[in-house]
């Protein structure tokens, strides 16, 4: 089973087979939670989306277009109901002590792990925090509609046409967002160094 397609995973959902949306959730429910906890600001709010979106997916499987890809499909799912969620509670980012990293080479790793090998070790990783942390205070400072486009480009190196089918955006808005986004975070990130300095 391992061996099937998204797309053909969707199918033998449809057809009984439980252990095929297992697979789907185990292959993509990752890669998933980081980009909403990076999009959202928060853990907790990002879990909660996760599982919307896979019930989503669920409830709507019998719809999917199958002449379209299942990712981009999911991410487009996910990045409505974060949306929503953001809304809804307002943009106050939380990020519990315990939740888990945003980043691929954190993956895994809760704040309280970096916390604790700052006390074992603080010499070049206290600097390294920082750094990641001043960036991440970036990216969710953004206007939405360029951080999104940020996160999917950058962070989980989605191709254009995949960002447009996502966002339900032409490719020409994809490039543009991405030129802007990168520009607006270019210089909010200057501003916040020379704050630090």
């Amino acid at each position: 089973m391992n061996a099937l397609s998204d797309e053909q995973l969707l199918a033998e959902h449809l057809n009984g087979q439980p252990e095929a949306f297992e697979l789907l959730v185990r292959r993509h429910g990752p890669e998933l939670f980081r980009f909403l906890a990076r999009f959202t600001g928060s853990g907790t709010l990002a879990e909660d989306v996760v599982q919307e979106a896979f019930l989503q997916v669920h409830l709507s499987a019998g719809s999917f277009d199958r002449g379209r890809r299942f990712k981009p499909w999911l991410f487009t799912i996910a990045a409505n109901k974060a949306r929503d969620a953001m809304r809804s509670r307002g943009r106050r980012p939380e990020v519990p002590l315990d939740a888990h990293m945003g980043s691929e080479e954190d993956a895994g790793r809760r704040f309280l792990d970096l916390l604790a090998e700052e006390a074992a070790d603080p010499s070049g990783r206290l600097e390294e925090a920082e750094e990641r942390a001043c960036v991440r205070s970036v990216v969710q400072a953004m206007p939405d509609n360029l951080r999104e486009v940020l996160v999917l480009s950058y962070f989980h190196r989605f191709p254009y046409r995949d960002i447009a089918e996502i966002l339900g955006v032409p490719v020409g808005t994809v490039k543009s967002r991405l030129h802007a986004a990168v520009a607006h975070f270019g210089q909010a990130y200057r501003a916040a160094i020379r704050k630090k300095a």
